[in-house]
């Protein structure tokens, strides 16, 4: 389901450039560790940002086994963007990660943008059970896009929709920021359970997610 943020970051593309160069052109080097992880808490080093999690909770930079079983696309080695951190909660499976990418030399971003690239995402979403399940088969109830708030990232927002699939009633749902110099998605998937605090802590986690800019980096 990585094809949520490539259809962000080609909307992105077409609609949101400058014309002219507004930064240097950056490259990911996944050779770079993708952070620590200490008690609780993540701190980036491929990238410069902390997020803390429920003690329950288990962080890990490997791709979880069981995500394929639940739509996720197992990244290659090969690949040349990776996702910085996944965590989950290991009884109920809801899972949350984050993803940190350098924006393009020419792109620009307002909030206005960033709440129509992440509405965007949803058309993404619906192609992407069709050719999964068959058409008509998964019927998504589509949520609002809001802007979001995350510490240190001046434009961000927020998209979810919600679905039965396999019996089961799940919310998946997407954050889309950008702080100077990088694009940042947050994808999530909320298995729900009767009498589960799961949505509280995903709520929680994704409050818990501080942007650190680079030092000589101005901040729109």
């Amino acid at each position: 389901m990585r094809r949520i943020s490539m259809t962000v970051i080609l909307f992105g593309f077409f609609f949101g450039c400058a014309g002219v160069n507004v930064r240097p052109t950056l490259r990911e080097d996944i050779r770079i560790p993708p952070g620590n992880t200490e008690g609780n808490q993540f701190t980036g080093i491929r990238y410069p940002f902390t997020v803390s999690v429920p003690p329950h909770w288990m962080v890990t930079t490997r791709f979880p086994d069981f995500m394929e079983t639940l739509g996720y696309n197992r990244p290659l080695s090969t690949d040349s963007e990776q996702t910085e951190v996944y965590a989950f909660n290991p009884e109920s499976k809801t899972n949350i990660q984050f993803d940190l990418t350098p924006a393009g030399p020419y792109a620009t971003f307002s909030q206005e943008k960033i709440q129509s690239l992440a509405a965007a995402g949803t058309e993404s979403l619906k192609a992407e059970l069709e050719e999964e399940h068959g058409k008509n088969v998964v019927h998504l109830e589509v949520g609002p896009t809001e802007p979001a708030s995350l510490k240190g990232v001046p434009y961000a927002a927020r998209k979810y929709v919600s679905y039965t699939l396999g019996g089961v009633r799940r919310e998946q749902g997407w954050i889309y920021g950008f702080a100077e110099p990088f694009q940042i998605f947050i994808l999530y998937m909320i298995l729900e359970k009767e009498g589960s605090s799961d949505r509280e802590e995903i709520n929680r986690i994704i409050d818990s997610f501080r942007f650190l800019a680079p030092s000589g980096v101005n901040r729109p």
